[in-house]
């Protein structure tokens, strides 16, 4: 699940770590043209044609013409989610061709909404309001890919969604930020989302309130294997201490997960960027080293947490991350890509025929070879949406 809300800080870091530009452009300097993205996007479309595979069926939903997308989450090679500023849309062709199935009478999405998106069918939006904020809001749920949408107030504004399967999830509510420290309330559904169950708040203004859970620390997101275990983690912005914490118990009580630490990482600022789970026993996570150099160091557990292991090869600067699998792991930070497939013990770094720069806001790979980022011109917020199927060598542009 890619979160717009922990996107925007990636965002910030990445611009202090990159080379300036405009906009994304090939070696030679020029930018992809109308006509060019035109000729590519007829090529993709033949190549369902080819030995025998079946065009994708068209969605009943308004077709959209090269939408200005600032968020992408593929579910596979074929079809994914998109977010522009005022819409939700969908591809099932590989970005080649895009749907609104904005729920009606959303008219602004962008960094504003809260997004899971499960399945090609299941997806879950958390927009605030604005009057009630942090303790209120309105969830949006389709079970059909956004064909048809079903709404209901939420007891929280904004935060982290995290859904097991169509029925059971979790959500981290973001309750205030303020001088290195962050209130949260932790929820649970059993019904996709129609009612929620508070089982833990850190808040000592709420009734209940309990302190396993440390007030202070940013908490970047939540990541669930089933509705008993999940893990909290973020940065509390002290040397050789990482934030993260699991509950085993639903929630109700979190400890604090040991992390073998390298002589650097101890005397070093740690923020763990990314937590995910590839199955019940194999999870991945992603840490920033932030010393007299910046390094991403990957852990990886096999026995469902309980240990974790640091990779022997760290990557160097910040940037990007997409956890494809517990083998693929692919990185960008300045103009290159880094991409492991035996689990970090070695990264093979890529230059990419297209110089992105800061222009980067958005990459998702669906497999270690193809990948789709999104580039935006600070000049104009155009955004680009281009698409590699050879690991990040080679790029083009879907919608220019």
């Amino acid at each position: 699940m890619k979160k717009i809300t922990h996107l925007v800080f990636l965002l910030s870091f990445l611009s202090a770590c990159t080379m300036p530009a405009s906009q994304a452009q090939a070696p030679d300097g020029s930018v992809p043209s109308q006509a060019t993205a035109t000729q590519i996007s007829t090529d993709l479309q033949a190549e369902f044609a080819t030995e025998g595979a079946a065009l994708p069926l068209e969605i009943n939903a308004p077709l959209i013409d090269g939408p200005s997308i600032i968020s992408i989450e593929m579910i596979d090679t074929v079809n994914g989610w998109g977010i522009t500023n005022t819409q939700i849309v969908r591809t099932n062709d590989s970005g080649v061709t895009w749907y609104n199935v904005t729920p009606p009478g959303i008219a602004e999405t962008g960094y504003s909404v809260v997004t899971q998106f499960l399945d090609a069918t299941h997806a879950w939006l958390q927009f605030p309001d604005p009057n009630n904020y942090p303790n209120g809001g309105m969830m949006y749920r389709t079970s059909d890919g956004g064909i048809t949408w079903s709404s209901n107030a939420t007891p929280f504004s904004s935060g982290e969604i995290s859904f097991i399967d169509s029925n059971n999830g979790w959500m981290m509510a973001d309750l205030g930020v303020g001088a290195g420290s962050m209130a949260v309330s932790v929820f649970q559904t059993a019904d996709g989302g129609v009612t929620w169950n508070r089982t833990f708040t850190n808040d000592p203004n709420i009734e209940g309130a309990g302190d396993s859970l440390p007030l202070g620390g940013l908490k970047y997101g939540l990541t669930a294997t089933n509705m008993q275990t999940a893990w909290i983690y973020g940065v509390t912005y002290s040397t050789g201490s990482a934030y993260l914490f699991r509950t085993d118990d639903a929630g109700k009580s979190w400890i604090l997960v040991p992390m073998e630490l390298s002589a650097e990482a101890q005397g070093a600022e740690l923020s763990v960027e990314k937590v995910q789970f590839e199955s019940a026993m194999q999870g991945t996570i992603v840490m920033r080293i932030t010393g007299p150099k910046i390094r991403m160091v990957i852990y990886q557990t096999n026995d469902g947490g309980a240990t974790w292991i640091p990779a022997s090869a760290t990557v160097p600067g910040g940037g990007l991350v997409d956890v494809v699998s517990a083998q693929e792991i692919i990185f960008y930070g300045t103009d290159q890509f880094h991409v492991t497939k035996d689990a970090s013990s070695t990264w093979n770094i890529i230059s990419p025929d297209v110089v992105f720069g800061e222009s980067m806001i958005s990459m998702d790979f669906a497999t270690s070879s193809v990948g789709w980022v999104i580039t935006s011109d600070p000049a104009t917020s155009h955004s680009t949406l281009y698409k590699t199927e050879d690991g990040g060598t080679t790029w083009f542009p879907v919608i220019p």
